[in-house]
């Protein structure tokens, strides 16, 4: 079936040139046929089906939610009430989720129908979905290259076909980065913005939930319905959620976008990716908007201010998987003592206990000013310095990714590597700011490359609106 955006499948659905049923049979068909990609963990095939038989019935009788028949695939970190929630790791086998994530329940409460969940990097800790317990997510462009990580399952998805729109997470660049490699658009909202009640917490003053999608009217759709004041997360917004996609169109302003000079200059940069980045500012400039190259002080510290806060956050977050009341518990235990070690060293991958000791190192009554203290002064510089710039900028305008896609197995064995992949993605995170990676052209091999758009607190709309006047002109 083409490619459509969910506005277009909605008309087609209210005229009767197209059922629920069609589509979710469309979407399990890509489903089984694409399963060597390894995206799905589980597939809710009957229910789906279920699910879409009442939705055309809604929508006979004019009932339907705002989301009728929206296919939807969610990240193997967010709740499913009575379905698995494992967060592609071994030390949750088994586990059945008690309640809706409140993302999910706003899904469901407006008729999108939940078609599975996704392989990701064990507790969404990696950039290449190889970190997962259940093995590698493979790109449907090239079958030996990453999908990205950590929402690798939820980017392919979408890129194959299998659901029209993937809700991942995102805490050091998990949908952007995903949605680079893949070719999609990704949005990494304003933390804050969307409630993380129900989401498996890696690091709790960086996880956001994203979208993955291939049209901005979708994520703007699926933005407004999921964002918003919840009452079972005290750390989530209660700025009203604006209309995101009746605004998409309404007027053409020209902008101000900076970019980091830096960046431009950083060697790691591939040199495709550093021409159509280039090639894009010209475009804008030629579009009459103004874009103007800035020095950021606090670049070279940025990354190392991330990993070290996240993982003392996973640190203490992980430290509730014990086998004691839930998951994986080691047959080889005496005492309680050893169910503890034994448990989290046989239920834990290699790079979720590699985050695990780094972040107990920098939180240890030895280090923890030395390290912890001074990198949460260092996020305050970096966000207050970020928020400088938007009191002169509308945009930040970035690479998402150093390189393209890379082979599987590339950067497995020097996680120092692997961790420069999230080099461009960090930025927003730290600084708790929107950001959206938009796909702006291919490498020599015919490879995705993407770029990013960051912009000030809740300024989602704008963004938006501006990435879609960008995809809108590379279509012309």
């Amino acid at each position: 079936m083409q490619h459509r955006s969910y506005p277009q499948i909605r008309k087609l659905l209210e005229e009767g040139q197209l059922t629920c049923m069609e589509l979710v049979r469309n979407h399990l068909a890509v489903i089984h046929q694409k399963n060597h990609l390894n995206a799905f963990l589980s597939i809710y095939e009957n229910e789906a089906i279920a699910r879409a038989r009442d939705i055309d019935q809604k929508i006979k009788n004019q009932t339907a939610g705002k989301l009728a028949g929206l296919v939807v695939g969610i990240k193997d970190l967010l709740c499913y009430k009575d379905h698995p929630l494992q967060g592609s790791s071994k030390i949750l086998n088994g586990f059945i989720s008690q309640y809706n994530a409140t993302a999910v329940q706003r899904l469901l409460d407006a008729d999108a129908i939940i078609i599975g969940r996704q392989n990701c990097d064990e507790f969404g800790m990696g950039s290449s979905n190889e970190n997962s317990a259940f093995g590698s997510v493979r790109n449907d462009l090239d079958n030996n290259r990453v999908s990205g990580g950590s929402s690798g399952g939820s980017a392919v998805a979408v890129q194959a076909g299998m659901c029209q729109i993937s809700l991942g997470t995102d805490t050091g660049g998990s949908v952007r980065q995903p949605a680079a490699f893949c070719g999609l658009l990704g949005l990494k909202p304003t933390y804050s913005r969307i409630s993380r009640y129900g989401l498996a917490a890696y690091a709790s003053s960086f996880d956001c939930i994203g979208i993955l999608a291939n049209y901005v009217e979708d994520i703007a759709l699926v933005l407004e319905v999921i964002a918003g004041a919840d009452e079972m997360d005290s750390t989530v917004s209660r700025k009203e959620v604006p209309s995101y996609a009746t605004e998409l169109n309404i007027h053409k302003k020209k902008f101000k976008i900076a970019y980091f000079r830096e960046n431009i200059e950083n060697p790691s940069l591939q040199e495709e990716i550093k021409s159509i980045f280039t090639e894009t500012i010209q475009n804008l400039k030629s579009d009459q908007h103004v874009v103007e190259p800035i020095d950021f002080p606090w670049n070279e510290y940025v990354l190392p201010t991330y990993y070290i806060l996240a993982t003392a956050e996973a640190s203490s977050n992980l430290s509730r998987y014990d086998g004691v009341r839930y998951g994986y518990r080691s047959p080889q235990t005496k005492d309680l003592s050893t169910l503890y070690k034994k448990t989290r060293s046989e239920g834990f991958g290699r790079e979720v206990q590699r985050r695990i000791m780094l972040g107990t190192f920098v939180l240890s009554a030895s280090y923890y000013d030395a390290y912890y203290t001074k990198a949460q002064k260092v996020r305050r510089l970096i966000r207050d310095q970020v928020k400088e710039i938007f009191s002169h900028y509308d945009f930040i305008l970035m690479p998402t990714t150093p390189t393209t896609a890379f082979k599987i197995g590339t950067h497995s064995s020097d996680p120092v590597e692997m961790y420069l992949a999230d080099l461009f993605s960090v930025q927003a995170n730290v600084a708790g700011v929107p950001a959206i990676s938009l796909p702006c052209g291919i490498d020599k091999q015919g490879l995705p490359v993407g770029l990013q758009l960051l912009a000030d607190d809740f300024e989602e709309c704008k963004l938006l609106k501006f990435s879609k006047m960008i995809l809108d002109q590379r279509q012309h």
